[in-house]
This record gives C-alpha cells, structure tokens and sequence, in this order.
C-alpha cells in the first residue's frame, strides 16, 4: 500500500505535462494559425481587416471604397460611382504593408502576449488610392449644365421707363466642390457630400436691352421725330450711340449734325480754361458761372472776347480750334457770336453734308449727340488724372481745372430734362440747350453720378414740324430715367 502513493502521484504528474504540452501544442496551432491573417487591431485605410486573409483584405478594401458616393445638389441626389472618375486603390501596396508589420512581430513574444490574452498594439495601414481630377471635373460640369440656374438680368418693362427686377442664380462651385469630393473618395465612411453651390447676383441688362427700353418709350411717346442718344459707362467704357427716326434706326456714322445751341458752352468753357490759367479774375470766374448755370449767351461771349485779345484767332474760332481741330470732333465747331455777328467761316462737316438726314443745323454752331458725349467723358477722366485732354494739351489743361469744369456743370440745376428722370440730390453735371421759334431741336448732355456707375447721357430731339415744350421734356426725363433705372435696377429678393 506504501508503494502505490508515489506511483499514483507520478501519473498524475505526467498527465499534467501531457496535458500541458498538448495545450501549449494547441495554443501554439492556434497562434500560428492567427498569424496567417490579419491582427483583430488592423486596419488598412480606415477599414477593420482584423482576421482577415490577403484575399479577403482586398476584397473588403474594394467593397468599401467602391460605394457609390451620394452627392447632393441642393435637394437632388445624385449617385457617383467612383470608377467613372478614374477612382482605384493600390491594393497591392497596402496589402504588402500589412504583411510586412505582421511578420515583423517577434514569434514568441506574440505567442506569450497571445497565451495572456494581452491585446495587441493597434495597426493602422494609411490609404494608397488615385483618381482623375479631369475625369471629376467634366463629370461636375455635366452636374452644372444639368442644374445650375444662371442669373437672369432685368427686362424693360413696355411702355415704361422701368425694368422688372432681376433674379439671382443658383451655381455649382466646381472647384470646392472637387476637393469635397476628393475627401469623401478617400474616406470609408464619409460617403456622401453637398456639393457648394454659389449664389449669383443678377446680371445688369445689357445695353442693347437698354436701347429696346428707350425706343419703346420713344413709341409709346409718338414721337416720330429724330432722336439721336449717345450713353457712354465712365467706370468700364462701354457705349451705346444710336439714332431712331420715324420709329427706325438710321446710321450714326457720320454723327447727325444738329443745332448746339446752349449745349455747346461746354466747348467754350473748355477753350477758356485751355487759355487762361487758375485762378481767374472776379468777372471770369462769374462769366463762366452764368454762361453754365444760367445759359448766359453775353457771358459766352464776352468769354470768347477775351479769347480774341490773344490776338491768335476770334474767340469762336479759337473755340473751334480747340474742339474740331485740335480733338479731333468733327461735327463740333461755333463760327461766331451768340450776338449778331457775321459768320467766320463756312463749316461742311461730315454731319452736316449727310444726305439722308438734315435737320437745318446752325451755320454757326453746330454738334452731335456723340461728339458732346465724348467731350464730357473726356472732362471726367482729365478730372481723375487720365483721359485724352491732359495728353492734348499739356501745360495748358490740368485735372484741377476739369473738376472744376465739373463742379460748375453741377450747379446747372434746371429739374427737368436729364435731371427730370433722376432722383433728387442726385449730382448731375450737365449742359442744356433748345432752339426756339421754332422749337424744333432739344438737347441736354450730362454726366450722371449714381450709385450704380456714373455714366454720360447725351440726348438730342429734333422735329419737323416745331415740337411742344412740355411733352418733349416729359420725354427726356423719361429717357433719363430709363437709363438711371438701368444702372440701379432693382433686384427681386
């Protein structure tokens, strides 16, 4: 009995080591086992491949990233899938990584982490993927031409100096909208975008458009007389210059010489300043006052004497020097006196010998619609350092004297005509002239600073037979306004 102690002892004790070899030999097939696949702590460019096997990792790999993404333009869903912009993974790259950090992983300290149940240190494998940008950005401009809503600009509204207000647009933002994209492409669980959408301010009607809204006034108004209108924009250059007579366009090459009347002071006080240096003497400076703000015909005159004690050329001729000759306006000249005087000399513009239009324009004093216009946007940009008086007439014009010019042209304040069609206080720096008995020729050419540009109206009327005051200003005011409503139009909210 003594004996048989130590024996039982000794198979138990061998059951034990045969247990323990068979479950550390257990363990050891089941370690090995884990290490032909993936670490339960990887991930491969975002995506648990924990436990998986190379060919499974790639498998998940394309499944996740070959979701279809769900782009958003505002509330239509569009479905992107991302083979169709060049989308691919370098698989084998990232496959390789993975592999690499298992094997590198010491055999038995693994197994001894694996018999404690100790977790592993997370593995993260980054993202190796490339897509075509050209390939993304034609796709998005098909988005765009499908639903983006341009801006649409005011339209005149008929028998009104008035435009209907514009309305704002709705475009794709292709450029952020790419690199939106581009994130959710390379992300595994970002699978949907808004793309950016940009709101568009209304365009401003196009000139043309303001040309179809001064005739249709024009119509409504009756008026089958000549009207001759030049528009210049003074912050962009654009013009706009057309004459409508019997409800028809007819050529504006050469400019259709009219009557100047008051209007064509504007060249005189120029001239004046050409020849004479700031600052004038008492009885200039109110001379040139009164022949601007009240269209005093002795005052010009008596500004064209000084002119003649230069002992050049009579005042007028000198004025037409300066304008005709000098600037190169053509149809512009004043060949004498506002008092009786004879005239100095016969002009034949190319205005004036058109032989489809004649409006019996003064021999003496003579302009266009366009060349007054001109003259103006010259005045303004000499004003504001630039402009083609300064080059002209160097030493002799200087920006000082054309704001000046401008100042002066401001406090012609009539409160009808051009300045009939805008609002009050609105600074309007202009000429007037008409003839009288008869009636047959209005005129007013101004610049015009609003809010919305500041731009250079040039209006001529002319009728056979003689026209009547009161509907002919009512007319004026009218173009006037349209064509301040076209630089300020309203915008539909």
């Amino acid at each position: 009995m003594r004996k048989s102690t130590p024996d039982i002892l000794r198979w138990i004790s061998v059951a034990f080591l045969i247990a323990a070899v068979v479950t550390i030999f257990y363990e050891l097939v089941s370690y090995s086992r884990s290490r032909a696949v993936n670490p339960e702590t990887m991930t491969v460019a975002g995506v648990p491949v924990g436990g998986l096997t190379r060919e499974e990792t790639t498998e998940r790999l394309v499944q996740v990233y070959g979701t279809d993404l769900e782009l958003y333009y505002g509330e239509e869903r569009i479905l992107l899938n991302p083979a169709a912009v060049g989308f691919s993974l370098d698989t084998e790259v990232m496959i390789a990584a993975a592999e690499e950090q298992r094997s590198e992983a010491a055999f038995w300290q693994g197994f001894w982490d694996f018999l404690w149940n100790r977790p592993a240190e997370e593995v993260s494998i980054p993202l190796r993927s490339e897509f075509s940008a050209s390939q993304l950005e034609t796709f998005l401009q098909d988005i765009a031409v499908r639903y983006d809503i341009p801006p649409l600009p005011p339209e005149p509204i008929p028998g009104s100096p008035t435009f209907g207000p514009g309305t704002p647009g709705k475009v794709l933002d292709i450029e952020r909208s790419i690199d939106l994209i581009a994130e959710s492409l390379n992300d595994s669980e970002k699978r949907s975008v808004v793309l950016v959408l940009d709101q568009e301010t209304p365009l401003r009607a196009t000139m043309q458009t303001l040309e179809i809204l001064i005739k249709q006034n024009l119509d409504v108004e009756d008026f089958d007389g000549l009207a001759s209108i030049y528009i210049r924009d003074l912050w962009t250059g654009e013009e706009l210059h057309f004459s409508y007579y019997q409800n028809e366009d007819i050529p504006v090459e050469p400019d259709i010489a009219f009557t100047a009347a008051s209007t064509n002071k504007i060249s005189i006080m120029l001239s004046y300043y050409r020849y004479f240096d700031l600052p004038f003497d008492a009885e200039a400076e109110r001379w040139v006052r009164e022949m601007i703000t009240e269209s005093g015909n002795d005052p010009a005159d008596w500004l064209m004497d000084r002119m003649t004690d230069l002992g050049e050329l009579p005042g007028p001729l000198m004025v037409t020097r300066t304008v005709n000759e000098d600037l190169g306006l053509s149809n512009t000249f004043i060949v004498g006196f506002y008092r009786t005087s004879p005239i100095l000399r016969i002009m034949e513009t190319p205005g004036n010998q058109r032989p489809d239009i004649f409006t019996r324009p003064d021999p003496y004093n003579q302009t266009s619609a366009g060349e007054i216009g001109l003259l103006l946007s010259d005045i303004y940009a000499c004003a504001n350092n630039g402009g083609s008086l300064l080059a002209a007439f160097p030493g002799e014009i200087t920006s000082q004297e054309c704001q000046q010019m401008l100042d002066i042209m401001s406090e012609n304040y009539l409160g009808s005509l051009i300045q009939g069609g805008v609002p009050d206080g609105t600074r309007v720096a202009h000429k007037h002239g008409w003839t009288q008995s008869p009636l047959d020729m209005v005129s007013d050419a101004g610049i015009v600073f609003s809010p919305g540009g500041d731009y250079v109206l040039s209006i001529f009327l002319w009728n056979d037979p003689e026209m009547i005051w009161t509907p002919t200003s009512r007319i004026v005011a009218n173009l006037s306004k349209a064509v301040y409503n076209y630089y300020n139009s309203p915008v539909e909210e």
